[in-house]
């Protein structure tokens, strides 16, 4: 057990420091710091000198949020005991109806004392870089898509339509340039609009070039390449699905993993009364959309395609047949709730859900090949 217990109220320009004493009543103020690591270092230094204890002595936490995981990482290097707890599972009490920078710093530092707190998975340096790399090309292709359906508006407020059979092909991009539109104004504002996409469509390529030559040399690659094996996930979908998701070997049970994404229903039971409503949706939006979008490849039947048959080159045949159990268990599930008349998302949801569970033993599989490798270096 801890002699002190901190609890810190981290925002971005300073944080609020309270301290809880092991028996020793009501957690007490320590006041603010400032939120730059050196800075808080030395703060917390003089807390250490002040109440006369070591870095053993102290258990520190915070809330997770847009601040992110760095300080928790500095503090583990310089050797103490750091958190990051799920501001979603802090306890609340329903006659707390105040709320301050100082008594929420307060308030972690007495349940982090009384251990009712849970911690959240701090992701790897690596792991968070590839992340960070996978979000901005997200952000890039919303942005190409916006800019798609503006210059779309513009033309249909215009009149006109295009009548090939896809749009943004070379043909399209081509009808594009040549149309003439009555007014010069509106030709500079279809440049415009042309030069966005072709802006952000160059943007999502260099971020592609960069997540594939960051792959090379990243911890995951096995586990992206045998997820690649699988049906709907090429590079991009497999590298957001590793890094959002990092070790899977902190789930015990594929159950874990699909609470985590918030794709288990809700309940509200009680008694003899049984209800379920939708999908948590707690945890990691990121992964989750990303499940939701390779699940609906599983409503064809089940087929290595080309394409798919050139991603298994080099894979386990273990993999492999994970990969061909998951197809046709995925596409009976699909088949069956759809006759059942679910609506089209209730289905996809649920097969994600399943998909899920097929992800988290391809880790246990590509994580069993890994161990002998690390025991002979």
């Amino acid at each position: 057990m801890k002699e002190a217990y901190i609890g810190i109220d981290a925002h971005k320009d300073q944080n609020v420091v309270a301290l809880a004493f092991a028996g020793r009543g009501e957690p007490e103020l320590y006041g603010k710091a400032p939120a730059d690591l050196d800075a808080f270092e030395r703060v917390l230094r003089r807390i250490l000198a002040k109440y006369g204890l070591d870095k053993e002595d102290v258990a520190i936490c915070y809330e997770a949020g847009p601040t992110g995981f760095v300080l928790c990482r500095r503090l583990r290097a310089l050797g103490f005991e750091c958190e990051v707890v799920a501001p979603s599972l802090i306890p609340v009490r329903a006659s707390d109806r105040v709320k301050t920078d100082r008594r929420d710093a307060r308030k972690l530092a007495g349940l982090h004392r009384a251990g009712e707190l849970v911690s959240v998975h701090v992701p790897d340096v690596a792991d968070e870089v590839i992340r960070d790399v996978c979000r901005a090309r997200a952000d890039a292709v919303d942005v190409q898509a916006q800019a798609r359906q503006q210059l779309g508006a513009l033309l249909l407020r215009n009149g006109h339509r295009y009548a090939g059979p896809s749009t943004w092909g070379e043909p399209h991009v081509r009808y594009l340039r040549e149309l003439v539109l009555p007014d010069p104004a509106q030709k500079v504002v279809l440049e415009e609009y042309l030069q966005r996409v072709d802006a952000a469509g160059a943007q999502v390529a260099r971020f592609e070039a960069e997540m594939a030559a960051r792959l090379a040399g990243w911890q995951r690659r096995k586990f992206v390449e045998a997820l690649q094996g699988f049906r709907g996930f090429q590079m991009v979908s497999a590298m957001v699905i590793a890094s959002e998701l990092g070790d899977l070997s902190r789930f015990a049970h594929p159950r874990q993993l699909m609470a985590y994404l918030g794709l288990v229903p809700d309940e509200d039971s009680s008694g003899g009364r049984r209800r379920q409503g939708g999908i948590t949706k707690c945890g990691n939006g990121h992964a989750r959309w990303m499940l939701v979008e390779a699940a609906h490849h599983y409503r064809y039947p089940p087929k290595v395609s080309k394409e798919l048959s050139v991603r298994q080159e080099g894979l386990d045949r273990e993999v492999r047949a994970v990969s061909w159990r998951a197809q046709n268990r995925l596409h009976r599930r699909y088949g069956r709730l759809a006759l059942r008349g679910l609506h089209r998302n209730k289905v996809v949801v649920a097969v994600a859900r399943e998909l899920a569970a097929f992800i988290w033993e391809l880790a246990r599989i590509v994580e069993k090949g890994a161990a002998p490798a690390r025991q002979a270096s």
